[in-house]
């Protein structure tokens, strides 16, 4: 009888396998650092590039930073010039106020009324005045409040007296002056005259 001894190939086949499991095993590990490799490399790539793309623009930021110091000192140049042209309008409009308020209230006072006093602090005006009649001041009080150079009108007193005979009404009077809003052509046109 022949007698086979199977040992020595289940130690082959067991050693073939472990073989094949750590070929297999190291090709797996291979292939993953390649993977790995090849994705790190990749990510590398991306980052100089955004890095190079980073530097680019901080060059030109850089390269336009002049410029943009040119424009914020125009800005505030402009602003400046803008913030003395409104004072120069404030003024200009003031300086003519007294005389456009003087004006209203001689143009708009009604007959047999009449004025004794025009008295100005700051934007507060007191006005006195005689008339024959309590109906003639209080048209002359309609008449200021639709002008533009008074608000806040309103007769402080009215009071009978007698003058040379005659039956009077004194009164008085408060407002408060505004300079109405007027378009820039007053100041152009005294620009316009200072050059010519």
């Amino acid at each position: 009888m022949i007698k086979i001894n199977l040992l020595p190939v289940r130690e082959e086949r067991r050693k073939a396998g472990a073989r094949q499991l750590a070929i297999s095993l190291v090709g797996t590990l291979v292939g993953t650092l390649a993977i790995a490799g090849f994705f790190h490399w990749s990510l590398m790539s991306d980052l100089a590039e955004v890095q190079a793309q980073a530097a680019e623009t901080k060059r030109q930021i850089d390269q336009f930073g002049p410029q943009l110091a040119q424009v914020e000192a125009y800005r505030k140049t402009k602003a400046d010039i803008e913030q003395k042209l409104e004072v120069i309008e404030r003024l200009f409009a003031e300086r003519a106020g007294p005389v456009h308020m003087l004006d209203e209230l001689a143009t708009h006072a009604p007959d047999r009324l009449w004025l004794t006093k025009v008295e100005s602090s700051k934007k507060e005006i007191l006005i006195k005045g005689m008339s024959l009649d309590n109906e003639l001041v209080a048209q002359f009080l309609t008449v200021l409040n639709a002008s533009p150079w008074f608000t806040a009108v309103e007769l402080v007193s009215t009071e009978a007296r007698e003058k040379e005979g005659l039956k009077l009404n004194a009164f008085e009077i408060s407002a408060k002056a505004v300079v109405p809003k007027s378009p820039k052509a007053p100041v152009e046109t005294a620009a316009l005259q200072a050059t010519q």
